[in-house]
């Protein structure tokens, strides 16, 4: 079984892989045709309650006691899924549909 120290160091990794994807995201939101634009601006949106929930999470886990951080992380693994199903949903909608996306 992981530690908490490994376990956190794991989803900060992961959060700061996601936050590249966001960002790059967003910077082509900016870029989009308006009707895009739109749609993109709901799928950040989305994609910013998840993160914001993620890192609430994660410093829950940060603090905890280690006889405590057993039960939130079980807390936070569920909003990791969330989080990874959020950006594999936006992931889906950005590099589909983007002539930037349509190159990788």
């Amino acid at each position: 079984m992981m530690t908490r120290d490994e376990y956190v160091a794991k989803l900060k990794s992961q959060l700061d892989r996601w936050n590249a994807d966001v960002t790059r995201w967003e910077t082509e939101a900016k870029s989009a045709q308006a009707d895009m634009g739109k749609h993109y601006a709901k799928q950040l949106e989305i994609l910013r309650a998840q993160r914001e929930k993620a890192l609430y999470n994660l410093k829950l886990l940060q603090g905890a006691s280690a006889t405590a951080w057993g039960e939130l992380a079980k807390g936070a693994d569920e909003a990791w899924e969330r989080m990874r199903e959020a950006i594999a949903q936006a992931r889906t909608h950005f590099e589909a549909e983007t002539p930037v996306g349509k190159r990788h």
